[in-house]
């Protein structure tokens, strides 16, 4: 399908780049901040903001690969992202759990995270895992790298993991993976693993997440760029104005990325909605995050990377 018309895409890209030039994002990295100053973009130390000049979102958009390979431990479960292709994965992070067999919920654990990976590996029409749970009853220092042992033990579909802390705790799940790999060359070559990261909206992004990024991209592992705007709430209450904040962030996380290092693989993400006034919750369900989703795909072909939104 096609949610947006070339003219309209033209309007959004070019309201991007509006924002990203005069308002800026904030980067709460002193070591983003550095690269992105050595990299051409004006920088204030003293707040965080960067304002990123449109030759340098050009750059950047065209030097990330526009397919990215997600290797699974059997290459059977290969999936490669890009273009039309559409492929399904599970979603996270979710805190509780409604047990199967006694219908009670409970707060989750490692040990339910594990049993969904394993749930997922059984199921055909699940092409990737995403870490679907917080593992609550570990140390939240580390949780991350228990969530990772947890599906990693029980999947050989490639894993996502959306719930890593920081740049330390995505350079261990790395090494896991680097383990099981054989390699840190295998890994490169056939990457099982990749990070997920949810700027803060709107248009913030906070210390882990650049730290992320920037490990991502130093170990050439793929990085999803999931921005979760809420419109009326930490966006514009027009789904068009969202659709701006959501990929102002996308590109913003790129321009930091690509200037860690050149044609790192990198995922043009989106799971922005709409804010409820009455319940204070972001439904995920509503059909504006579809439409969201679909013009954040559009957007993604429009700058040729793959994508990955959510669905409804």
């Amino acid at each position: 399908m096609q949610s947006l018309t070339p003219a309209e895409v033209d309007n959004v890209h070019g309201a991007t780049m509006e924002v990203l030039h005069y308002s800026g994002i904030n980067v709460y990295c002193k070591e983003a901040l550095e690269i992105l100053a050595d990299g051409g973009a004006d920088v204030d130390f003293a707040t965080g903001r960067v304002r990123i000049p449109p030759y340098l979102v050009e750059e950047s958009i065209s030097s990330a690969p526009p397919i990215v390979v997600l290797a699974g431990r059997n290459p059977k479960n290969d999936v490669i992202v890009g273009g039309r292709r559409v492929h399904f994965t599970t979603f996270g992070a979710g805190s509780r759990v409604v047990d199967p067999e006694t219908g009670r919920i409970h707060d989750a654990t490692k040990s339910d995270l594990g049993l969904t990976a394993l749930v997922c590996d059984a199921l055909d029409n699940v092409d990737i895992f995403t870490s679907t749970l917080v593992a609550t009853d570990m140390p939240h220092d580390m949780s991350g790298l228990h969530e990772s042992e947890a599906f990693l033990l029980n999947t050989s579909k490639h894993c996502q993991h959306d719930h890593l802390n920081d740049g330390q705790e995505a350079r261990s799940f790395f090494e896991m993976a680097a383990v099981i790999s054989g390699s840190w060359e295998n890994l490169r070559k056939r990457p099982i693993v990749s990070a997920m990261v949810c700027p803060s909206s709107p248009l913030q992004f906070p210390r882990g997440v650049a730290e992320i990024l920037i490990e991502a991209a130093r170990a050439e592992i793929p990085v999803n760029i999931v921005p979760m705007v809420m419109a009326g709430a930490t966006g514009p209450v027009t789904l068009a104005g969202s659709l701006v904040v959501n990929n102002a962030e996308v590109l913003g996380g790129i321009v930091l990325h690509q200037l860690t290092r050149r044609g790192a693989p990198v995922i043009y993400g989106s799971s922005s909605t709409i804010f409820d006034m009455k319940y204070l919750t972001p439904p995920v369900g509503a059909p504006e995050l579809g439409m969201l989703s679909a013009g954040a795909a559009e957007l993604a072909r429009f700058y040729l990377l793959p994508s990955y939104v959510g669905g409804t």
